[in-house]
């Protein structure tokens, strides 16, 4: 039924009322501008006016994160500063002992270091200690510097490797507010729910006090992260002769890495990092990517061709904030990224080689591979939902190492406790310089633990919806009509984790697929795992491509599947 033009009409004006009143109280000329001229051109604008207001953003996955607008449904001054009074009102309920500081970071995207400003004169007007660091650096020297400063909280202000025009907002604990093992980790519940309600008590923004009493961190803390981080390495495994030997191209995506890589790097005794020349310096645009995310296709490019022009042993991508790390390899087709898998694995069984006891954790989407390795080697398992959150909590017993299959990786999480793509990179260069030494690749190991192992071939899909509805008609198609075979192989297990996550897994013998929507973008996501067992090196080969073709197959049967359901 056709709604009436009244009805529409009504719609247009509660709109504008709602908007008005958001006008009123936005601390920042240029987007009360903005806004002001979505205003002007109703109702034309009804439908960008409306997607503004569709609601405010809430702690998700990976905090705050939204387009750079005016409105509550994105990034800006507004948000900011009620998000970071609710954190200090949250922060004083929780602190009957006087007040420990609160450190801020910030990366190079349009409106960062505005963002950090504010939350650091929110922080101030409330009598809390404010610490700022000393520029746009890395997601990783923000988590040291919680437990490093002895503050209470951290807040990051990064989108990550979202597209330029995005911005966003991590929240992390210290001081024991995170819980069992998430001293210095991002929030999970029940915190991050009592800070969204305590951003929604949050008062007029005129309201709010704000100081200029914050301090700029001195450059001793990025200092200390380096020291700390170079110490990742066992400098008795490998003569130094060989980490010099080493020929490393490097790219920040245009993020904040390269500096602070490059100093670790040099501190370790490797040689100078063959830098993309391009993609050095920060840059919020981030023009030579058409998404700054390591995996996106083509996103390493330029650094393929660099580390091919150079000769260079090893390539190395960090994301624009550098928490993520990507490798890729040379091999006698070219050059190959590494799936997240499989620099996983390599760098549990390069640690556990190294005498590294504790937990080895991973996720529910990651591979099988390192349960595996774990159970044959008798070292602690542990398995979590996705995210670094989950992962650092994810025993009581000593966190060893944890990784997911999206290119993030903890090596040291007494040093930083979330995912961190410079000590990443650092430990896989150790590695790659012993084999080295030993005239062997990372190619070589990843086939010596898939013939002690067996072949674990992953692969990933991800669906883009346009109604955000086709995800939940997804999701309840698989629960209630689940395939009864994958790839003739019948089914023998379907596992529902609602309503603890929204994540359904089918399994056979030899076969899984995990489903879950994305925790960020308007999207299903799709992990596949193929195993497949060698029987002797004759047949490491044969294994290998036997995986590979049972995983486009599952590939092509799992999309046929879902699309009908789209369908």
């Amino acid at each position: 039924m056709t709604r009436s033009a009244d009805a529409v009409d009504s719609d247009v004006q509660a709109l504008r009322r709602r908007a008005e009143q958001w006008l009123a109280d936005d601390p920042d000329p240029a987007t009360r501008a903005e806004l002001q001229a979505v205003l002007d051109g109703l109702p034309g604008t009804r439908d960008d006016l409306a997607d503004r207001f569709a609601g405010p953003l809430t702690f998700g996955t990976a905090g705050l994160r939204g387009p750079l607008r005016a409105g509550p449904n994105g990034m800006n001054l507004a948000v900011v500063r009620q998000a970071a009074a609710g954190l200090m009102a949250w922060l004083d309920a929780q602190e009957t002992a006087g007040s420990r500081p609160v450190v801020i970071g910030y990366d190079a995207r349009h409106g960062s270091r505005a963002f950090a400003l504010e939350t650091a004169k929110v922080a101030a007007g409330a009598g809390r200690p404010a610490l700022l660091l000393p520029g746009p650096l890395p997601t990783p020297v923000l988590a040291f510097a919680v437990r490093h400063l002895d503050a209470s909280a951290g807040v990051m202000v990064t989108a990550s490797h979202n597209p330029p025009q995005d911005n966003g907002y991590k929240v992390y604990l210290g001081g024991g507010l995170g819980g069992p093992g998430g001293d210095g980790a991002q929030i999970v519940p029940p915190a991050d729910r009592e800070i969204e309600a305590a951003i929604r008590a949050v008062g007029p923004l005129s309201a709010v006090p704000l100081g200029t009493g914050y301090s700029i961190v001195d450059r001793d803390v990025l200092e200390s992260y380096v020291d700390a981080a170079v110490r990742v390495l066992d400098r008795t495994i490998v003569d130094e002769s060989y980490r010099s030997g080493l020929t490393i191209a490097y790219t920040a995506l245009h993020g904040v890495g390269t500096a602070v890589v490059g100093a670790a790097f040099a501190r370790a005794g490797f040689a100078p990092l063959v830098v993309v020349p391009e993609q050095a310096e920060p840059d919020p645009d981030f023009p030579t990517v058409a998404f700054p995310n390591p995996e996106e296709p083509g996103a390493i490019d330029l650094l393929l061709r660099t580390a091919a022009a150079a000769g260079a042993d090893l390539a190395i991508a960090n994301d624009p904030d550098a928490d993520r790390c990507a490798v890729a390899i040379p091999t006698a087709r070219g050059w190959r990224m590494l799936r997240g898998d499989e620099l996983g694995v390599l760098l549990a069984d390069h640690l556990m080689r190294r005498g590294a006891r504790g937990c080895f954790a991973t996720t529910i989407v990651s591979s099988s591979m390192l349960r595996a390795i774990c159970a044959a080697r008798g070292v602690g398992y542990a398995q979590t939902l996705t995210g670094f959150k989950w992962i650092v909590r994810a025993s009581a017993d000593q966190l060893a190492y944890g990784y997911e299959e999206a290119l993030g990786y903890c090596v040291a999480p007494d040093l930083v406790r979330d995912k961190d793509g410079i000590t990443a990179a650092l430990l896989v260069a150790e590695l790659a310089a012993g084999l080295k030494a030993e005239l062997r690749t990372l190619g070589d190991r990843l086939d010596d633990l898939a013939r002690e192992f067996g072949v674990f071939a992953t692969d990933q899909v991800s669906i883009r919806v346009e109604r955000l509805a086709q995800i939940d008609e997804l999701m309840a198609s698989l629960r209630d009509r689940p395939p009864s075979s994958l790839v003739d192989e019948p089914v023998t297990q379907v596992e529902d984790l609602a309503p603890r996550a929204d994540v359904v897994t089918v399994r056979t013998a030899n076969v899984r697929v995990v489903a879950r929507p994305s925790g960020t973008e308007p999207k299903l996501k799709i992990y596949l795992e193929v195993r497949e067992p060698v029987h002797g090196d004759a047949d490491l080969r044969p294994a290998q491509e036997r995986a590979a073709a049972t995983l486009v197959a599952l590939r092509t049967e799992f999309l046929t599947l879902v699309n009908s359901t789209v369908g």
